[in-house]
């Protein structure tokens, strides 16, 4: 029976998560399995990747071909380096303490440049959001001045409109008063004439 490392699919519709499985490679993706060594979900940011590092390395040294993407997920957390180092510890190229260091050495380096990442998606995240605010803060103020502009036109409209209405009334008032007295005028002209 040859053994794969393989990854099977779970989770919803758009949103996967996979498990990864040393499985038999006559089985179905989904199907069974011999063991379960982990799992991988690539939805958050970096990829969260849980696996029993000593158990994947046991199937590795008795001879299961990982897929490529479980390539790449071992070769990620320090399997394949592992393997190698105990390559090298049996042909007594490496002590086993040496051996150790140089994995512990890789993985205190491999952490780091983790976190790294980490730190520089949450400056980069706390970043854009200063910039959406403050872009958000120069619309708002560019509305508000037009806001105000508005309103002052349409102040000085009403203005002017109430003035204009006030010389209206202040002129129908004298044109009702003068001609009222020139008719009186014009009465008290005529029997003058008589």
């Amino acid at each position: 029976m040859s053994v794969k490392i393989r990854l099977s699919r779970h989770g919803k519709k758009n949103y996967a998560f996979f498990h990864i499985l040393a499985t038999d490679v006559r089985s179905p993706r989904d199907s069974r399995f011999i063991e379960l060594l982990g799992s991988y979900n690539p939805n958050t940011n970096p990829a969260t990747i849980i696996l029993n590092v000593d158990r994947a390395l046991y199937w590795l040294q008795c001879g299961a071909q990982p897929t490529t993407t479980a390539r790449r997920i071992l070769s990620y957390k320090g399997v394949l380096l592992k393997k190698h180092l105990a390559e090298g510890v049996k042909k007594n190229a490496l002590t086993p303490e040496q051996a150790e260091a140089k994995f512990n050495a890789w993985l205190s380096e491999k952490e780091n440049k983790i976190q790294k990442k980490k730190e520089n998606l949450k400056a980069s995240k706390s970043e854009a959001h200063r910039t959406a605010v403050e872009a958000e803060s120069k619309v708002n103020a560019a509305r508000a001045q037009e806001i105000a502009k508005r309103k002052a036109e349409a102040e000085k409209a009403a203005a002017e409109a109430k003035k204009a209405a006030a010389e209206e009334a202040a002129a129908a008032e004298q044109a009702a008063e003068a001609p009222a007295e020139q008719p009186a005028a014009e009465q008290t002209a005529e029997p003058k004439a008589e």
